[in-house]
């Protein structure tokens, strides 16, 4: 996705360890027309799909999904990291280490909302060492329901959680894939 390309060119900036930072228009500050080019952009890879749930983990990809599943026309479910008081008994669980936070967390989604028939896209804001990504397949798995592929706004190409997936045959879709960073600069991948 050329616009994406540009914006993260012209918008974003990185910081020390490899991070990305896109918070001006993805992931803190959201530019809601943009966010929802990325769900219709993600809505038009999976046409035909017969998507019934997208799934995400809290809360950087939240918007992305909401945008996708509001294209698909289905709901959007996410993995909360925190148990809360209104967390039902019966849930999905599986760590996942967080490379942002350096936090490993508990994450849960209630059982109520994946169910086994269900066909499931998840879709993230980044796409890194594959942390979360893996942790939401493992809920999914557990629950019964098929996976139909990931989409991602953003992947960081060079550090492989991408081709690793697609080397086992799963379906990912990154609108932008980063293929490496400096401290100035951003190569993409040609897709």
């Amino acid at each position: 996705m050329k616009a994406l390309e540009e914006k993260i060119l012209a918008e974003g900036t990185i910081l020390p360890g490899n991070v990305l930072k896109v918070g001006s228009f993805l992931n803190q500050q959201m530019d809601s027309d943009f966010i929802m080019e990325i769900g219709n952009e993600i809505a038009r890879l999976y046409e035909g799909e017969k998507i019934t749930r997208v799934l995400t983990v809290e809360s950087s990809g939240i918007a992305l999904a909401v945008a996708a599943g509001i294209a698909l026309h289905v709901p959007s479910v996410f993995a909360k990291k925190h148990r809360s008081a209104n967390m039902p008994k019966e849930v999905y669980t599986a760590s996942v280490y967080s490379y942002t936070h350096k936090e490993t967390y508990e994450i849960a989604v209630a059982k109520e909302y994946i169910k086994r028939e269900d066909r499931v896209l998840i879709v993230d804001d980044f796409l890194a060492n594959g942390n979360a990504v893996h942790g939401l397949m493992r809920i999914l798995e557990e629950a019964g329901a098929e996976l139909v592929g990931c989409a991602f706004a953003i992947e960081k190409g060079f550090q492989g959680a991408g081709d690793k997936l697609r080397s086992q045959g799963i379906r990912v879709d990154s609108l932008a894939i980063v293929d490496s960073m400096t401290d100035e600069s951003v190569c993409f991948r040609v897709q």
